[in-house]
């Protein structure tokens, strides 16, 4: 089999779990069903047809607008569906197979889970809880780290974020850290392992500090109190130390 035929699938599979991500990003914080009814425009509610629903090509064709009401589509759809097909196409490159499917729906949660919290502030625990799951249940494919060190990782990501939030409320009288950071570093964990986690927090520290520089070019006022997604920066440090993890070396994260 040509080597590209497993990226070029992975990239087509992730744009259409793409195409879902993005309505769930969109619908699920307003409370609207994601799963019932047909796919329609969310400015008028006029049902798409099948020729407006190719994930990426549809919305360039229609230079990013309803043609029923003219209204532009949420450019969140363009973004999460090309990001999820550079994830499929990347996990089953760097690891061709049933790893690289594993690494794919890893990656692909955690960009709905990133996507929600820089939107929203909001880490869902159903969210969550199906990728500390589905971490878990990879060993089957990914033997490294072994379940050992997943089940450490889960228990140690989420005390450690748990335990740093509880220390900054005791000591400002204010929340430092959202709810759901803990749990999301304690799936992360369930995934990679615990000695990956230094590696994550690493990561999401440099993602938040070219953040905070974007925010300052940009003239965005930043304070004590300004809410940064601490959650979006390690969900988009996870799947590269995944990658450099599974697919360079695991020695490097695991015992």
């Amino acid at each position: 089999m040509p080597l590209y035929i497993l990226p070029v699938f992975g990239a087509i599979l992730g744009a259409i779990i793409g195409s879902f991500l993005a309505t769930l990003v969109v619908r699920w914080p307003e409370g609207r069903s994601v799963m019932a009814g047909r796919s329609q425009c969310d400015n008028c509610g006029h049902q798409l047809r099948a020729m407006a629903l190719i994930p990426v090509v549809s919305y360039l064709v229609q230079s990013g607008k309803c043609r029923q009401c003219g209204q532009k589509i949420n450019p969140d759809h363009l973004a999460i569906e090309a990001m999820a097909a550079i994830i499929g196409a990347t996990a089953l490159f760097a690891v061709p197979g049933v790893a690289g499917f594993a690494g794919a729906i890893l990656g692909w949660i955690l960009l709905a889970l990133a996507a929600l919290d820089a939107k929203h502030h909001w880490l869902p625990d159903r969210l969550t809880f199906l990728l500390a799951s589905s971490g878990l249940l990879a060993t089957v494919a990914i033997p490294e780290p072994d379940i050992w060190d997943r089940l450490i990782g889960g228990v140690a990501g989420y005390m450690s974020l748990f335990l740093i939030a509880a220390a900054y409320r005791f000591v400002r009288k204010r929340d430092g850290l959202g709810g759901g950071d803990p749990k999301l570093l304690g799936a992360i964990g369930c995934w990679l392992g615990w000695m990956a986690l230094p590696a994550v927090l690493l990561g999401a520290s440099l993602i938040g500090l070219i953040a905070i520089l974007r925010m300052k070019l940009t003239g965005t006022e930043i304070t004590a109190r300004s809410a940064l997604p601490l959650g979006s920066f390690m969900a988009i440090a996870g799947f590269p130390i995944w990658l450099l993890q599974t697919a360079m070396g695991s020695s490097i994260f695991v015992s």
